[in-house]
């Protein structure tokens, strides 16, 4: 900490009770009291430095003994004995804990360059100077001068701490000569003293971006605001100054409930000034605090700005204040979570569990922040070209489906409110309606006395067509779903299971079709055969298929039939009108079995069906047809 030596006489006060003496010899000739304590003085002296007290010591009376009055210096008793001294050139120190004390009260005594060369003032400024080098010392000056308030001001004392300050903090950490101020003991680096005699910290802390938040904090909040307002002239990023912001109102709002953070009768830290116990100035400090936040969207945490909300039902902040906050938290709600938004009903109806009033107002404000963005009916393209486009929108489609099935059970919500809710959402923003069914189908177990009418207004938020397989499974066995509504989930089960299906055949034909286009021929075995179309060929191959399977079995009846005449040497007779075939050579032929074989070849023991060959003849192909041989061995 800096420190300016001044004088050079030894210490000649004494206290004496509630009196200071001056222990010079002489005796003393002028009183001067301020406060409590008396100071027993000589004139010269204080004639020598100050224009103020030789006004008043010149215009009293010479016949009485002179008694001044000092009641309002800055500073009081203990920096006017400081005067005293330096008055006396009696060593004294300057310091940062009373340079502004000193500094205001030579102003108020107006000790300037006129009455003595190196007066107060110019000692005190240039010290100053000094300590504005230094953010420790800067801020432990700025702490100092709310005792010598307005002068302070009047002397620009406050605007240059908070200047100095806010140049440092929005300065990097490495250009800072001590960037951590360490103001509990229990963060000061342990020091260890090494073999040869070097002090050194044991753990000294790394300067980070937010090295200086927790100094910030320490600021009384008029001078706090003031700071925020500095590093935000000076181009400090909005981000940053959410969090000081966020630091701040941690360490002194109940943002967990009332009283939360004071359940030990203190609410502060070790070293804090700030008292805060009443709820008239919590309320304050969070309307200072909502002031304070910046505006760009999504720079402040909605959970916090949720739990600000809370906390200003809680305290009973401003209309404006708690407006403030829904706007903040509509421009960015889709990022708010289930548990943030059960805000409990502070107002006076109470009628419901949850204030479902303020969700409706900050979803109406997002819906109408981002309706020119989000709408794919405003901007055609963007719906076409980015399917990114509505994420923030399905995202809070989700979310009002999952607040609403968590507010349905209470008997006290109106359908009105239920429906007003829902209705906020557009459709396109819910690519399955699973999750508004489900919240119907809470709100009508809770609610079983509906009429009819009451029963298809409510469910006419939800598009049938949109259900998914298992929920319509549950929807088509929902009692207490109207009949109409049941029979519309039937109806588009049936719709788009024919779809399914339809679309099923169309794609493996086209799957077909695709592969047998993809090539003009396809080898088969020794031989080629031209591709036909997809369903022909299918039944055409079927049908050969069976042909030749019956032919097969025909022959190889026949041959047995055959080995058995030859070995009982039977009647050939018997054979051929048997078979009905009649020959005169030994050598019998089958009549030949014309048929398109396409693609087919069966070879068997003494029969062979041959493919095709292909001919190719005044650019016409020519198909030979398929023969059954059966050559009959000699009788």
């Amino acid at each position: 900490m800096a420190c300016m030596k001044l004088g050079s006489k030894a210490d000649v006060f004494l206290l004496d009770g509630h009196t200071w003496l001056c222990s010079t010899g002489l005796s003393s000739d002028v009183c001067i009291e301020v406060g409590e304590k008396s100071f027993r003085l000589h004139k010269f002296p204080l004639l020598s430095r100050s224009r103020f007290l030789e006004k008043l010591i010149r215009e009293f009376p010479e016949n009485e003994k002179c008694v001044l009055e000092l009641q309002t210096i800055p500073g009081g008793a203990k920096t006017f004995l400081l005067i005293a001294k330096f008055c006396y050139d009696v060593k004294l120190e300057l310091t940062v804990t009373n340079v502004v004390s000193l500094r205001c009260a030579a102003e108020y005594l107006e000790m300037n360059e006129d009455y003595g060369e190196g007066n107060l003032i110019k000692q005190a400024e240039s010290f100053l100077n000094e300590v504005f080098g230094s953010w420790v010392d800067t801020f432990k000056a700025l702490e100092t001068c709310e005792d010598s308030l307005p002068l302070a001001e009047e002397l620009h004392i406050v605007s240059r701490c908070i200047d100095r300050l806010a140049t440092k903090a929005c300065a990097e950490p490495i250009l800072m000569s001590r960037p951590m101020s360490g103001r509990s003991g229990a963060q000061s680096p342990v020091s260890t003293v090494l073999w040869n005699g070097i002090h050194s910290t044991s753990n000294q802390r790394t300067p980070t971006e937010d090295w200086w938040y927790e100094d910030a904090a320490f600021l009384k909040l008029p001078f706090f605001k003031r700071f925020i307002l500095a590093v935000a002239t000076k181009g400090m990023k909005p981000q940053k100054i959410a969090e000081v912001v966020m630091f701040y109102a941690k360490r002194y709002l109940p943002l967990n409930g009332r009283q939360s953070s004071f359940q030990n009768g203190d609410n502060r830290t070790h070293g804090s000034t700030l008292h805060i116990t009443s709820d008239a100035d919590q309320r304050t400090l969070l309307e200072e605090i909502v002031w304070l936040l910046p505006n760009q969207k999504r720079v402040t945490p909605t959970k916090f700005l949720l739990k600000l909300l809370r906390t200003s039902m809680i305290l009973q902040a401003s209309t404006s204040c708690r407006e403030n906050l829904e706007r903040k938290i509509g421009a960015q709600f889709d990022q708010a979570v289930l548990e943030d938004l059960l805000i409990p009903n502070m107002g006076y109806s109470m009628e419901t569990l949850y204030d479902i009033d303020c969700v409706q107002r900050i979803v109406d404000h997002f819906v109408l922040m981002d309706q020119d963005t989000l709408n794919p009916l405003a901007n055609e393209d963007q719906f076409v070209g980015d399917s990114h486009s509505f994420t923030p929108m399905k995202m809070l489609a989700n979310l009002v489906d999952s607040y609403l099935a968590e507010v349905a059970p209470d008997v006290n919500l109106k359908l009105l409110k239920f429906l007003s809710l829902a209705a906020v959402i557009p459709e396109y923003a819910r690519p399955v309606d699973d999750g508004i069914y489900r919240a119907i189908d809470i709100y009508l177990k809770a609610h079983p006395w509906l009429t009819d009418s009451e029963r298809e207004q409510l469910c006419r938020i939800m598009n049938c067509q949109k259900l998914s397989l298992e929920a319509s499974t549950h929807a088509a066995q929902n009692e207490r779903l109207p009949l109409r509504v049941i029979v519309q989930v039937l109806f588009f089960e049936q719709l788009r299971l024919r779809t399914s299906v339809s679309g099923w055949l169309f794609v493996s034909d086209n799957l077909e079709n695709s592969q047998n286009l993809s090539e003009n021929l396809v080898p088969r075995d020794d031989c080629m055969v031209p591709v036909s179309s997809g369903g022909e060929q299918i039944d055409t191959v079927n049908d050969m298929n069976g042909r030749v399977s019956e032919l097969e079995k025909e022959c190889l009846n026949m041959k047995q039939e055959i080995e058995k005449l030859v070995k009982t040497k039977g009647s050939w007779d018997n054979f051929f009108n048997r078979f009905a075939v009649k020959f005169k050579t030994k050598s019998f032929d089958l009549k030949s079995v014309k048929m398109p074989c396409k693609g087919l070849e069966v070879k068997s023991k003494g029969l062979e069906v041959k493919r095709p060959r292909k001919a190719v003849s005044n650019g016409k192909q020519n198909h030979d047809t398929c023969k059954l041989d059966d050559q009959i061995p000699d009788l």
